[in-house]
């Protein structure tokens, strides 16, 4: 069937993607094929593409794809995440643009909002994926408050409070007042901020004397509960046990002494705070200090706060340091730039905050999971990200668990009356009730004396079960899917949520299935524009992937963002590779219809080219496969498309179509023309994982297809040995061909007009292809020329072209030794590296070897110029 002029591939994805799926191409059940399985990091369920999605699905793709033609079971199970923090985020503020508070409704009336909303938006970005040409699992896609995965959560937190791992405790945590609760420690952003550092007079008691003590946050006195020195300060040894009075407070604190202290930091003397400072706590405890929360959950001041009470934090920084001032409390105040902890979430400034959380305690999960990765039972690529795994593993905390959320599985744990341990941990109100009454020894209670804790599960808690939650692992520990599918093959994901996620779903997998999660973590990079910054709505840097593939094609924005995407390094994004990713899908399509448009006759023979041509193509291919295959091995999968690149656009467009291309109105041999069939089929099996839609569409015009003989499902031509000389005869043939097309360029030859040329060789390889690609009328094995040439070298082969006749002899000269002095500088600089005794004992032999290569290179060519410079004369 003849295809059209040009590729559109808007009318091609939308038609092969639609026929995958009626074929069911990418559903997979547990059959007798080895398994490979990946699971989607589920994006926010209602969350859209951006482009760390696009790389990060596009990789994911590929790798099921090509494992799909490979005789694997593939199966690539997709999904989303409630996302707490951000769903609940945005459901709040649409209440509270319809003019309802959060605090004013029920759970139960928040949740249905909460659902409404998902329901609306939720699902959006998986539709997107299909734009890309994700073939996901679609029947198997999960939603981590699905009721079985909600289940399977709850399940966890039981087992492991039963186990003793997980415990109530008061504990600082990091408050998000805009979130309204506490986050992890990796969630906290610490970005540089510009502000004041204070310098205040802490009256000592009974005296108008005072102690200086610096803060750059004057706003939290009101929970100050000492002052504290280093016990080697000898400026303070005659205040040890005496007393200072809080500024405005006006109340009483002692002065203590701890070597946390830094003398030189401020003044020396540091005002403690327990209740809002992560190392004022830590001294608190440990000097048995009052605790004084000043503070309230949106971060304004409390009754603690006095005259300050209600109003917010940053405000009272401003006020109370005029007041300070006007009282003559304030020494001074200098310009001071630190660290300040903001939310990953909403970019709120972190409160540090003591409260009743939740914790998973870590050192027992942790070490099995360092240990599978440090031996490589599950390999990271790049290999880097273990060091970086390792030192958070060692250095791990308990994991806080508790979140101050409604949406979320809601922590399974019961109280039946007012004391601290008053509760029991269920799967059920109703087993909770039998516990409680065991607990209490009270057989009165009822299901309504027992309150649920209100707060929700950590999203990660969810999310760190996800390679054995989608299979129902944790409800069916034997069920047909998990034992087949688990562990997964590959986990593709980024550097940023290796402790959020990757660490934990290990710890997951060896606590429950006492089997890693997955064999290898390949890590992308982050995508960012060419100024080096990451991308983000913000910034406004962050092109629309969805516009991309309606400007590029699919194929081609996926070409395009993989071909300058090394495993681990960022990617600078350049709308320019998606339009290099598009013209690679022209340059395709065009070769394409270029075999397409050739006549076939039975009757001619392939001629001695043509078949010097096949045999270099079948062998080089064979040769690409290989190395295709081991960059995949490595994870290189940047490196595998570069290859597959130059063999479909160097090799089989640039030299194979034009060694067995026709002349112009001459037909081709059907033998060849079979051959070269063949060959762009095999070319398509190998691109399909990375391009889908414009081969499907090629590979279903070659031939009439039955659904059994699809592409998507097609099996990739194995490796098979290649003959190595005959490839490396060719590249000689091709350099050999492309030196004398230079000349005719630089002499302004047409390339219709035939040369001879004259070799030291006795034999050339491809010699009726090398005549009729570069248009050689005679080659004169083994001979030389009298008259002034053109000369150059292929290897120890030397090649002459007698120069035209009518070539200005003097200009000619002029310009050789123009290129022998050059020559001759470069030959210096190289001899001047290699006489270096220390270059020579400590570059690595490659480098050495490569240095001497190009010595004897410039040596060869300066002889040859000479030569030529002699004939010139």
């Amino acid at each position: 069937m003849q295809i059209s002029d040009k590729y559109s591939p808007q009318e091609t994805e939308t038609k092969w993607y639609s026929y995958w799926l009626e074929n069911n191409y990418f559903h997979s059940e547990p059959n007798e094929k080895p398994p490979y399985t990946i699971v989607i990091p589920p994006p926010n369920v209602t969350g859209i593409l951006h482009m760390g999605h696009m790389l990060n699905n596009t990789i994911q793709d590929v790798l099921v794809r090509r494992a799909r033609m490979q005789g694997f079971n593939a199966c690539w199970v997709p999904g989303t995440d409630h996302a707490s923090i951000a769903t609940e985020a945005k459901v709040v503020a649409k209440l509270k643009s319809e003019g309802i508070n959060k605090s004013d409704i029920t759970r139960e009336e928040f949740l249905k909002h909460a659902w409404d909303w998902t329901d609306k938006y939720g699902g959006t970005i998986l539709e997107q994926l299909k734009k890309l040409g994700c073939s996901c699992d679609w029947e198997r896609t999960r939603f981590t408050m699905e009721p079985k995965l909600s289940q399977q959560v709850i399940k966890s937190f039981v087992d492991l409070y039963n186990k003793g791992l997980i415990y109530r405790g008061y504990r600082m945590v990091n408050w998000d007042p805009e979130a309204k609760t506490n986050i992890s420690d990796e969630e906290v952003i610490f970005k540089e901020q510009n502000g004041k550092l204070y310098y205040l007079k802490y009256k000592i008691e009974g005296t108008e004397d005072f102690l200086s003590v610096a803060t750059t946050r004057p706003e939290t006195i009101f929970g100050d509960t000492a002052v504290c020195i280093n016990p080697n300060d000898e400026r303070y040894a005659h205040l040890k046990g005496k007393n200072v009075v809080v500024p405005i407070a006006n109340r009483i604190i002692p002065i203590i002494i701890d070597d946390y202290v830094d003398i030189e930091f401020g003044t020396g003397a540091l005002k403690i705070t327990p209740a809002h400072d992560t190392n004022d706590y830590e001294i608190g405890q440990r000097h048995n200090l009052a605790m004084i929360d000043s503070l309230d959950d949106d971060a304004n001041l409390n009754e603690h706060g006095q005259h300050y009470a209600g109003k917010n934090r940053f405000e009272v920084r401003k006020l109370i340091a005029k007041e300070l001032e006007e009282k003559d409390l304030l020494l001074k105040a200098e310009d001071y730039v630190n660290k300040v902890g903001t939310s990953e979430r909403t970019g709120a400034v972190i409160e540090p905050k003591v409260s009743v959380q939740w914790f998973l305690k870590m050192s027992e999960l942790g070490k099995p999971a360092l240990d599978v990765v440090m031996n490589d039972e599950i390999k990271f690529h790049p290999e880097k990200f273990k060091n970086t795994y390792k030192h958070w593993m060692e250095n791990i905390r308990d994991w806080n668990i508790s979140r101050q959320l409604w949406w979320g599985q809601q922590i399974p744990a019961y109280f039946y009356g007012d004391g601290e341990n008053d509760f029991v941990v269920a799967e059920t109100i109703e087993e909770a009730l039998v516990l409680a009454k065991q607990k209490s020894n009270n057989l009165e209670l009822a299901v309504e004396n027992l309150k649920q804790d209100e707060d929700a599960l950590d999203t990660w808690f969810s999310s760190w079960l996800w390679p054995i939650s989608v299979f129902d692992g944790m409800l069916d520990p034997e069920n047909k899917d998990i034992n087949y599918y688990y562990p997964t093959s590959d986990l593709v994901t980024g550097p940023d949520i290796i402790f959020f996620w990757v660490a934990r779903m290990i710890m997951a997998g060896l606590e429950y299935r006492k089997e890693v999660p997955f064999k290898n973590v390949y890590f992308t990079g982050i995508v960012r524009d060419k100024q080096r910054r990451k991308m983000s709505k913000s910034l406004g840097n962050s092109p629309d992937p969805i516009e991309l593939i309606e400007k590029y094609g699919a194929d081609g924005v996926r070409v395009g963002i993989l071909l300058s995407s090394a495993a681990g390094n960022d990617l600078l994004f350049d709308e320019e590779l998606m339009l290099q990713g598009r013209n690679f899908a022209t340059k395709i399509w065009n070769a394409y219809r270029l075999v397409q448009g050739w006549n076939k006759d039975e009757n001619i023979k392939a001629n001695d080219a043509d078949r010097q041509a096949i045999d270099w193509f079948g062998h080089q291919m064979d040769k690409t496969i290989a190395e295709v295959a081991d960059q995949f091995e490595k994870f290189r999968i940047s490196d595998a498309l570069h290859l597959l690149y130059k063999l479909i656009w160097d090799d089989f467009c640039s030299w194979y179509l034009e060694a067995i291309k026709p002349g112009y109105g001459e037909p081709v041999s059907k033998e060849v023309y079979d051959q070269t069939i063949l060959y762009f089929e095999e070319l398509m099996k190998l691109i399909h994982p990375f391009m889908p839609f414009l081969s499907e569409e090629l590979w279903q015009n070659i031939a009439e297809r039955t659904p059994e003989n699809a592409l998507v499902i097609a099996q990739q031509r194995k490796p098979e040995t290649f003959n190595q000389d005959l490839i490396k005869n060719f590249d000689s043939a091709k350099e050999l061909i492309s030196g004398i097309r230079n000349y005719r360029q630089s002499k302004g030859i047409s390339p219709r007009e035939s040369v001879e040329v004259f070799t030291n060789a006795t034999a050339f390889e491809n010699e009726n292809l090398i005549k009729k690609l570069a248009n050689v009328a005679e080659v004169n094995l083994g001979q030389k020329t009298d008259k002034p040439s053109f000369t150059f070298l292929v290897g120890s082969i030397e090649i002459s072209i007698p120069l035209s006749e009518n070539l200005d002899l003097a200009e000619e000269k002029a310009k050789t030794e123009e290129e022998i002095k050059y020559l001759q500088g470069f030959l210096i600089s190289v001899e001047k590296k290699l006489s270096n005794e220390k270059f020579v004992a400590n570059a690595k032999p490659e480098v050495v070897e490569a240095e001497r290569k190009k010595q004897k290179d410039a040596q060869d060519k300066i002889a040859l110029l000479e030569a030529k410079l002699s004939t010139l004369s």
